[in-house]
């Protein structure tokens, strides 16, 4: 330890260099991580409209669309379940479709069925767990017509796999590019060092012992590198949400993330001291 940190005293300039490379790394990373996080929170919400439809023929006794919707309640998928009745129905028609209020007021008899509205649990709420809730409340006798909008939540179902997919590529992207910064650093630190390096090999050091200065040097910059990611990305988020009308509706990292880029950044640098020492002794 008392090693690796004459190093930074040694030469404080190329330290300050490497820990501000691998911070910029995980910082590019974070503000992904950022992005990637409120786009989930976004298709959360537009996933909570995800339900099922039912819509009740008329004349239908109230007392078999109250035991029907006990026995949909039942099912694992679902959240909640809902009567609404052709009058309400109708009132909720008047009030949200505004351009149809006149169309609306002049009628004689009210169109619109009642209906059952079943609301599906977060984990089951995509476009198969849908059908299969559709399905099942399709056997009623009394249920005229189910509706779930299939087209848009297989859109929704297709845009957080290529939302999960884009994000491991880029993710992983990141990281590489954040290893090599790091593994160029520590490989600048190694040859400044070679000739002492190549004396100790002369009087018996192992290669352990050679190594581990550099190994804990490495992992000091990640976790001062994560450091500073974690509050540029802080620092980031504040500035932009002050400049932005959406800043409400952002949301930043839980103290389990932060904690997991300053893991990130030190497993970053004990890697890139372990390829960079590992590569050096190998050929001394």
């Amino acid at each position: 330890m008392s090693e690796a940190l004459r190093t930074f005293r040694r030469t404080p300039l190329l330290s300050v260099l490497s820990i501000a490379s691998i911070g910029f790394s995980l910082f590019t990373i974070g503000l992904f991580g950022l992005v990637a996080l409120n786009f989930r929170e976004t298709l959360s919400g537009i996933a909570e409209r995800v339900e099922v439809v039912a819509f009740v023929l008329r004349g239908t006794p109230t007392e078999a669309v109250t035991a029907a919707s006990q026995d949909i309640q039942a099912f694992p998928e679902v959240l909640e379940v809902r009567y609404v009745s052709a009058e309400e129905a109708l009132s909720r028609a008047r009030a949200e479709l505004v351009e149809f209020q006149e169309a609306y007021r002049d009628l004689e008899s009210n169109p619109l069925p009642a209906s059952i509205e079943i609301r599906l649990k977060p984990e089951f709420r995509d476009g198969a767990s849908a059908q299969r809730v559709a399905e099942r409340v399709r056997v009623f006798s009394f249920v005229d017509d189910v509706r779930y909008g299939r087209d848009w939540v297989e859109r929704l179902d297709r845009l957080r796999d290529m939302a999960g997919v884009i994000g491991l590529v880029i993710g992983l992207a990141f990281a590489v590019v954040a290893i090599v910064i790091i593994g160029v650093t520590i490989r600048i630190t190694v040859l400044q060092r070679a000739g002492e390096i190549s004396i100790m090999r002369l009087v018996g050091a192992t290669n352990e012992y050679i190594r581990g200065p550099f190994l804990i040097e490495g992992v000091v910059k990640g976790i001062l590198g994560g450091l500073l990611a974690v509050l540029m990305c802080w620092a980031t988020f504040v500035l932009f949400r002050k400049s932005t009308d959406l800043g409400a509706s952002l949301v930043f990292f839980e103290p389990l993330h932060l904690a997991l880029i300053v893991v990130f950044g030190t497993a970053i640098g004990l890697m890139g001291s372990l390829l960079s020492v590992g590569r050096h002794l190998r050929h001394v």
